[in-house]
């Protein structure tokens, strides 16, 4: 609304044909006018575009209190695991609400970031 305010204002200017001092510097009213919509579309990508930015962490919330998250496994807990399945599947995405095993949350992050993760799998 202040926008459109501002706007009919340089036109109402333009119309008398005055430029008037912005900050010590000459600006006329076109300049304004395309300065105010130049900065609305900037405003606008980014608030569609800067949410996306806290989605784009590699690990939105998996052990976050710790300074690294490195999970280990003993290969014969791998094999007990393949016992009773043919694959076994760890979470690559850390998405998975199972980590370390993947829940196949990588599906749903893939579809809206555009990234291809998928699981590390062991198979028999």
């Amino acid at each position: 609304e202040h926008a459109h305010v501002l706007a009919t204002v340089a036109v109402a200017r333009h119309r008398e044909n005055r430029s008037y001092s912005v900050m010590s510097g000459s600006l006329d009213p076109v300049s304004l006018t395309v300065g105010l919509g130049v900065g609305m579309v900037l405003m606008t990508a980014v608030r569609r575009f800067g949410p996306a930015q806290a989605k784009s962490l590699c690990n939105p919330g998996i052990m976050k209190n710790e300074p690294k998250v490195a999970t280990m496994v003993k290969v014969t807990d791998v094999e007990d695991l393949l016992k009773d399945k043919a694959a076994v599947a760890y979470c690559r995405c850390w998405r998975s609400k199972t980590f370390p095993l993947c829940d196949g949350s990588h599906a749903k992050w893939n579809a809206e970031s555009g990234d291809n993760t998928g699981p590390l799998v062991f198979k028999k």
